[in-house]
């Protein structure tokens, strides 16, 4: 196998497992408040916080560097408009997770009291902003040239 399809593929992989990751978390965050148990959610907020978060992070992090080095092999400038642009996309998409992680704390510190609805209304703004700034970026590296 070529080594650029390869990276290529090894530089999909972990964009899909992020957008996947956090929708699935989303839904699971939901189907747990949904839920009348607190101590279910706090055990599902807890695992969120302490592992989930932590993986997707290592996963989203690896994505500039196996995007630099495909550049690089594809011969592509730096400087192209749609480079460009998702740099700024992922820029703004770690800045959301950063306050998507303080507001999941926020709610975990709450612990079995009921959330206020700003916070979890808060919260779901972060993590749609999230998948659409995952959606633009994807949507981006697949409108590159050839």
């Amino acid at each position: 196998m070529d080594n650029y399809l390869l990276l290529k593929i090894a530089h999909s992989l972990p964009g899909v497992l992020v957008l996947l990751g956090v929708l699935a978390h989303l839904l699971m965050l939901w189907k747990a408040q949904s839920s009348a148990d607190p101590a279910l959610l706090q055990r599902k907020l807890r695992n969120t916080r302490r592992f989930s978060l932590p993986a997707l992070a290592v996963l989203a992090l690896s994505l500039p560097l196996s995007g630099w080095w495909l550049v690089h092999l594809g011969g592509f400038a730096l400087g192209q408009s749609w480079l460009l642009a998702s740099s700024a996309l992922f820029i703004l998409l770690v800045l959301a997770g950063l306050l998507l992680a303080g507001r999941l704390a926020a709610w975990q510190a709450l612990g079995a009291l009921p959330a206020p609805r700003k916070l979890l209304r808060l919260t779901l703004a972060y993590a749609v902003l999230i998948v659409g700034l995952l959606l633009a970026i994807m949507a981006l590296m697949g409108a590159k040239p050839a």
